[in-house]
């Protein structure tokens, strides 16, 4: 199973990166919402994971375009960010997340969100 993550902190990005492969996930990773987008129109995914706060392309903004693509429109997607006030999950559920969770979070509990996406689409580790 493949995981889009897009995350502008190296340092984060590398950890969450390491943490998925780790898990038995095929990682892609990009450090804007640009280059997520050209990768996610590139090679796809199963599955997404976003920071809201990114330069050029935001994650919301990137979440709207990949929502309003039929081709991923049904993709799952996971926001992961510090913005964590009510208004700013509601943005994110809003543009189509199908979670939103606030950082920092725990690596136990952020596996078993992915894990119980992916029951939802039928896509399996790997």
């Amino acid at each position: 199973m493949k995981i889009l993550l897009a995350e502008d902190d190296d340092v984060f990005r590398l950890l969450l990166g390491t943490l998925l492969f780790e898990d038995g996930y095929d990682v892609v990773a990009a450090p804007d919402g640009m280059k997520a987008w050209e990768r996610l129109d590139g090679e796809g995914a199963d599955l997404c994971v976003f920071d809201v706060d990114m330069p050029g392309m935001t994650g919301i903004d990137l979440l709207k375009r990949l929502r309003n693509d039929d081709r991923f429109s049904g993709l799952p997607v996971i926001m992961l960010t510090v913005k964590a006030l009510v208004e700013d999950q509601l943005a994110g559920y809003k543009a189509g997340a199908d979670e939103y969770i606030p950082k920092p979070v725990d690596a136990d509990i952020l596996l078993a969100r992915i894990e119980a996406l992916t029951r939802k689409t039928g896509k399996r580790k790997g």
